[in-house]
Order: C-alpha cells, then structure tokens, then sequence
C-alpha cells in the first residue's frame, strides 16, 4: 500500500551547515540548517510479501519482545535492556561483540525534552563514526576494530503502545545517490559531531512499517567499515496524523558492533 508523507530534505550549499545545541548556555536551544519540506511517496511494508533484509540493505523488521516496558530514566532498566539488545542483533546481524552505548526516548510532544527527527539523515558520517569509535573503545582498541569488520547499528522501536502517527521511515539505499549525501555538523558547547544530511531526489525509495507494536523492531545500519548500506531516515508526517489521540512514542538505541 502506498501513501504520501512530508520530509524535510536537507540542500546543497557551498558552506558549511550544522545544528547548533544550546546556543549561549541555554539548554533547548536549537538553530537549524536550511531545510526543503517536500512531499514524498511512501511504501507501507505491513502486507508485503518481501521485506528488506540487514545483510544486503542495511536494515530490517523484526519481532522482540522485550521484558522491559517503562522507559523512563528514573527506572533502573538499561542493564537488562541492554542484554536483550545484545542478545538480538548477535542473532539478526551475526556480530560477534555488541556495545550498547546510548537511548533516546522520543515523544512526539511540544512539551517533550527529545522529539521526533524530522530531517532525513543518517546519524554519522566516516568522520564522525571514526571518532565516536575512538570515544567509545579508545585509540588502541579502535586499531583493531579498524583492522576488522566493525559498524555502528541502531534499534529502533515503540514504547507503551502502537505507532499512529509521525512514523519512523527509511530510504532504500540502492535509490541514494552518492552525491545525495552531505556533511552536516552539530554543535554542541563542548564538542563537534558529523553526520550525513539527505538532499532530495525524485529517485529515492521511502517505506515504513505501518502500526508497528512495542514487540517489532527497526535494525538498521548507520555506518559500516567494510560497505554495508548506510539508511537514511526521518519522521513522517502523514495526511492522517492530526487524527492519532496519542502522541508517538519510541526507543532509539545505538550500539557499536564488531563482526565475525
């Protein structure tokens, strides 16, 4: 089944562009770079009989459950949650030594302290997925995950009920171009980080898992040292949004894995 949704797409510029974080100390602020809202075509997977697979495009759809349910930072529940992710994509994705190194609870709430991303991108770029490496394992260590096969995956799913609006969609890598693909920076009042914003192409192929519950999970690659496709994702808003009496909900949680 196909729909529309509305994007944000990021543009091509000669200088440089980034998110600035808090600007003058000011937790919450937030200046953007410039954006293009645009209408796209999206593919609903629910009823398809094919679906992406991890190894050849970056990403898949699966059934977990999970024992955890309450998310909230005042819970003491990222140990176990971390084992079950481990558990997972040492399942899915055939890694062999998985770290789970951040959560992100999104509300798609103006009150919300995190929200929804509504801006096509993938969350690093080989510059900053090189450094995030070296912050996480150090100089020594990151030698040898660079003298093997290592790549940064990200979980996704939702929390406490099914998704009804601003859905988590994905790009088929094999309808981004590479010169799609461009640098953005975010900064923070104490360090840089690289990721890679998405500029629009009539080519691109979106799609998303409609309604998807608390026991399916998005896993899809953000950055990969031996070539695995990268995903570009968003928010989407669809025409039917304004109807959905809960606000979304999700997990989004990185890990940095190293293969076999």
């Amino acid at each position: 089944m196909n729909t529309t949704a509305n994007v944000n797409y990021h543009v091509r510029s000669v200088l440089p562009q980034a998110f600035q974080f808090d600007i003058d100390g000011v937790a919450g602020t937030l200046i953007s770079p410039e954006l293009q809202p645009t209408q796209v075509a999206v593919r609903d997977l629910r009823a398809a009989t094919a679906r992406p697979h991890f190894g050849a495009d970056g990403i898949e759809f699966v059934n977990h459950t999970s024992a955890v349910t309450d998310f909230k930072a005042a819970t003491n529940w990222r140990e176990h949650y971390d084992a079950e992710l481990t558990a997972l994509l040492v399942e899915e994705t055939g890694a062999a030594d998985v770290l789970v190194f951040d959560h992100t609870v999104r509300i798609d709430d103006p009150d919300a302290e995190r929200r929804p991303a509504r801006n096509v991108h993938n969350d690093y770029s080989q510059t900053g997925a090189e450094q995030r490496l070296e912050d996480l394992v150090g100089p020594e260590l990151a030698r040898d995950y660079r003298a093997g096969h290592y790549g940064f995956v990200n979980v996704w799913r939702p929390v406490d009920h099914p998704i009804a609006s601003s859905p988590l969609g994905f790009l088929h890598p094999a309808s981004v171009a590479v010169e799609d693909w461009v640098p953005i920076e975010l900064i923070y009042p104490d360090r840089i980080g690289h990721i890679l914003g998405v500029v629009a192409n009539e080519r691109h192929d979106w799609f998303y898992l409609s309604g998807m519950t608390p026991d399916e999970v998005a896993i899809f690659n953000i950055y990969d040292n031996r070539g695995r496709p990268q995903v570009g994702h968003s928010a989407l808003d669809l025409p039917g949004d304004a109807l959905a009496t809960r606000p979304r909900q999700s997990i989004e949680s990185r890990t940095l894995v190293r293969y076999r």
